[in-house]
């Protein structure tokens, strides 16, 4: 039997990214004594307004603004050290790095091959079958870690460990570079050296992250599990083969930090008030039209990492009773509700049509199948009133509210928090906090 005292929370985003997790993180910042994130890289682009000033989060927790915290970089994250130190000093230099900062010896690095690898990998695909990878190396640093030929953190301290394994790795991604992309070979000492470096900038930050949290639960202290991507990017459960390299659902919140199972209290589902995607893959909602560039517009859909223009559309029920379904979601917290303000009647997809005729309510396993799925939609009333000053849930217009209230009967699951701008104040708090 558990003997456990502190308060953990998981928050996953529900949709394919981008649902504004670092907004809702930031929010329950004052609450939380620790932030940790377990899996991704410096894909994962946390936006946080504070004051009106926007900050970026690629890498680092989303707690880092918050002084006397502590932020950890768990073992199932990918760790681009050149991206990390970058982040800390802009930080630094902005006097925003107030929270301590721990890094999991266990995390596995991202190297120059890798992003190298990265590239060429994806401009190999072709035309018609592309990931829609951000290039960043993420998904070739994963692969190295599951073959059991990858760098980790703890490697970048010792200076003949370090000699000994990235010799007999670069004689193998040079073989790969120069006989199958006809890229010249990287030398070792390009690669040796900056390592070397970046260990000796790492070194004061890597700690036993796992003992760290564990005792943060037996100490009574209250964390946060800060989930990168989002549950339709899952590399077992979402949309194969546009997925990102990790498990972004539940799961891989335990084995991205070495908590138990039995530790989480509580599973906090980031849903957007409608529908977005990056990159390759089926999006059944996706509006081409009018629609989806007024969504992108008034949304700012802009990729935070990569500045691509995300695919937009009305909010799919089907993708979300999926996703609440694989991580066992215990509240939703709301975000962009005012992004829908002026849009007319607002749609609402409940189910799909496939291509045989057949309509189904439930998410498709085949990735085949669902490219061709047709949504079907019912239509609620829209609202063109300025949501933007709400403090209270009662203070939204009626249409907003049933808004709201449709998404908690369909899911059966309360939402808990609405976020009606994009500044920290513009929340209503439904009790998320609690």
């Amino acid at each position: 039997m558990s003997n456990k005292k502190g308060r953990v929370d998981l928050l996953l985003g529900a949709q394919w990214g981008d649902e504004g997790k670092g907004k809702v993180v930031d929010l329950l910042g004052s609450e939380v004594d620790v932030f940790a994130r377990a899996q991704g890289g410096a894909n994962a682009g946390h936006t946080v307004i504070v004051n009106g000033e926007k900050v970026v989060f690629h890498l680092l927790p989303s707690g880092m603004l918050y002084p006397g915290k502590l932020c950890v970089l768990g073992n199932g994250l990918v760790i681009e050290p050149e991206q990390f130190i970058n982040e800390t000093k802009e930080l630094f230099d902005k006097g925003q790095d107030r929270a301590r900062l721990a890094i999991s010896p266990h995390a596995h690095v991202v190297m120059p091959y890798h992003k190298m690898l990265d590239k060429l990998q994806e401009a190999a695909r072709g035309k018609g079958r592309k990931i829609g990878t951000t290039g960043r190396g993420i998904g070739p640093c994963y692969v190295d870690k599951y073959s059991r030929s990858g760098l980790r953190i703890e490697d970048l301290l010792n200076a003949d460990i370090l000699r000994e394994k990235l010799t007999q790795i670069l004689e193998e991604k040079n073989m790969i570079l120069t006989k199958l992309y006809n890229e010249k070979p990287l030398p070792f000492d390009e690669v040796y050296n900056p390592a070397r470096k970046w260990g000796e900038v790492l070194a004061p930050y890597v700690e036993d992250t796992t003992a760290l949290l564990r005792k943060a639960v037996d100490d009574g202290k209250r964390i946060l599990l800060e989930g990168a991507q989002a549950a339709l990017l899952d590399i077992d459960h979402g949309t194969y083969p546009y997925v990102t390299s990790s498990s972004t659902t539940a799961a891989g919140a335990f084995t991205g930090t070495g908590l138990a199972p039995r530790d989480l209290d509580r599973t906090i589902s980031v849903v957007k008030a409608y529908t977005t995607r990056v990159g390759e893959g089926p999006m059944p909602t996706e509006d081409l039209g009018e629609v989806g560039e007024k969504l992108r517009t008034q949304g700012g859909e802009f990729g935070a990492t990569t500045g691509r223009p995300r695919r937009c559309g009305w909010l799919d029920m089907v993708v979300l009773r999926y996703s609440s379904a694989l991580n066992g979601a215990d509240v939703i917290a709301l975000t962009k509700l005012d992004v829908l303000t002026g849009m007319g009647p607002v749609k609402v997809c409940v189910a799909y049509e496939l291509e045989d005729g057949t309509r189904v309510d439930t998410f498709p396993t085949d990735t085949r199948v669902l490219e061709n799925a047709k949504p079907v939609y019912e239509t609620l009333p829209g609202w063109s009133e300025d949501i933007s000053w709400c403090k209270r849930f009662e203070e939204l217009p009626k249409a907003a509210q049933d808004y709201v209230n449709y998404i908690e009967r369909e899911l059966n699951t309360p939402v808990k928090l609405v976020a009606v701008g994009p500044d920290r104040t513009q929340t209503i708090d439904r009790g998320m906090k609690d």
